[in-house]
């Protein structure tokens, strides 16, 4: 029997370069994190970059964790690991009531060892939430992934600094959508090889018409080392306050969700679909990933939604392709200059790029939702309002401005507000209490004098 393509392995060209696509789909999210905490704490220059490198190295271990697995630990599924973005506003805030800000790492080290740990123990128990995520529940959450990381691919399209001047210049998003076409022709006019590694050659070419603009800057390249290892507790040891490891666990939850979720929709796009064993392994990855990575100055690590727009888009299925990613992360975090070569992709390419891979994630949930028989009344009201309450935060971001901090960690993810609220409607609407309508009752919003008027049916066809 041939081997599931989840389970291939390609040739080591290929293998190479598709992993690569990966890296730099996900490279921006991990490097975020730390330069936004490394920079409130008011970090040199060199401990900047020691703690980036970091963060990608063990990104780079949480990715081999999860997709080759040991044990009972990994998903085996082509899922990227990489440091959470959830945990930015906490960590800032933990930061910003440090009075000695040299002891900031380390209590946010101690508190991220804390949440991984407990969140190890709890996986058993919080995979059986996957009872709870049928098609509607699925479908929807995938198409809001999509939706939550679009906002962040226009972002990068207008530009690294919204301070700048030139920030959303047509420049910038002149390289944006030179890029969105180079991809789309290539997956027009190409095939095999080739087309499947598009979004890699754009950046390429996004890149390379972006030198004579001066959007390119070689920077970093010229004065990164070339061999830098991760020391472990570089910044001191982990140091344990209750406030902060309360604060980090509510993020553990929430990127335990997220993390479900993503599994959820990473095995519909693979068509391996993720059981309660294949979830319960996954975040097993996710956690002690998370747990580990403090040692090596790291933060805490989550699931990458966008690679798998990558594997949407590309139909490469092979987990073995996202663990070659992972190799190249941990090569970028033992050698400083070759992580800098992705920092070299100007971020508008990245922004053109980000349009096709986030999007493929959104169109992903659509083809589920029309699976998910939508002909039903019950979940046409499931779809639309927790489709609804998960765009909240992005259409109106202080939305929930007067709600406490740690609410807000909740709160301001799209993605665990219309999850949540997908899955109580499904539970409202199709398991609790009398079911007495008619299963198949339809909703017809744009046929007037139906449900407006209260005109009568006509009777079903015998």
């Amino acid at each position: 029997m041939a081997d599931h393509p989840v389970d291939e392995k390609l040739p080591a060209l290929k293998m190479a370069t598709t992993g690569l696509q990966h890296v730099a789909a996900m490279y921006a999210g991990v490097v975020a994190p730390p330069l936004i905490v490394g920079a409130a704490i008011g970090l040199t220059a060199t401990d900047l970059t020691f703690l980036t490198g970091a963060c990608l190295f063990t990104a780079g271990l949480a990715t081999f964790l999860q997709t080759i697995g040991v044990w009972k630990i990994g998903a085996r599924l082509p899922f990227v690991n990489g440091v959470t973005f959830a945990g930015v506003a906490p960590m800032t805030a933990i930061v910003a009531s440090t009075e000695d800000k040299s002891d900031a790492l380390p209590i946010i080290f101690g508190a991220v060892i804390v949440a991984g740990l407990l969140g190890f123990i709890a996986a058993p128990v919080f995979c059986k939430a996957v009872r709870f995520f049928p098609p509607v529940v699925t479908g929807t959450v995938i198409t809001l992934i999509g939706i939550s990381l679009l906002p962040v691919a226009f972002g990068w399209a207008q530009g690294p600094d919204p301070a700048a001047h030139d920030y959303g210049s047509a420049t910038n998003l002149g390289l944006a959508a030179g890029t969105l076409v180079v991809v789309l022709l290539l997956r027009r006019f190409t095939r095999g090889f080739v087309k499947q590694i598009a979004v890699l050659l754009g950046l390429v070419a996004g890149t390379l018409i972006a030198i004579p603009f001066g959007a390119t800057d070689f920077g970093p390249v010229a004065d990164a080392a070339v061999i830098g290892f991760p020391t472990p507790f570089h910044f001191g040891a982990p140091q344990f306050q209750l406030a902060a490891i309360l604060s980090l666990c509510v993020v553990m939850v929430v990127s335990m969700t997220e993390s479900t979720a993503d599994m959820l929709a990473l095995g519909e796009i693979v068509d391996r679909p993720a059981d309660e064993k294949t979830i319960a392994a996954g975040l097993r990855a996710d956690t002690l990933g998370s747990a580990i990575s403090p040692l090596f100055n790291g933060f805490m690590c989550s699931a990458f939604a966008q690679n798998i727009g990558l594997v949407a888009m590309t139909r490469i299925r092979s987990r073995y392709v996202v663990a070659a990613g992972g190799g190249f992360l941990v090569l970028m975090g033992l050698c400083p200059m070759a992580a800098s070569l992705i920092a070299v992709v100007p971020r508008p390419v990245l922004g053109g790029a980000g349009v096709v891979l986030f999007g493929s994630v959104a169109a992903s949930g659509i083809q589920t939702l029309v699976r998910a028989g939508l002909e039903k009344d019950n979940n046409v009201l499931i779809v639309a309002v927790s489709l609804a309450v998960g765009i909240i935060p992005i259409t109106a971001p202080e939305f929930y401005h007067a709600f406490p901090e740690t609410a807000r960690i909740v709160l301001d993810s799209g993605i665990s507000t219309g999850c949540v609220a997908a899955v109580l409607l499904n539970l409202v609407f199709n398991h609790l209490g009398p079911r007495d309508r008619d299963a198949h009752d339809v909703t017809h919003p744009m046929e007037a004098g139906e449900e407006i008027t209260g005109a009568p049916r006509a009777p079903a066809a015998p």
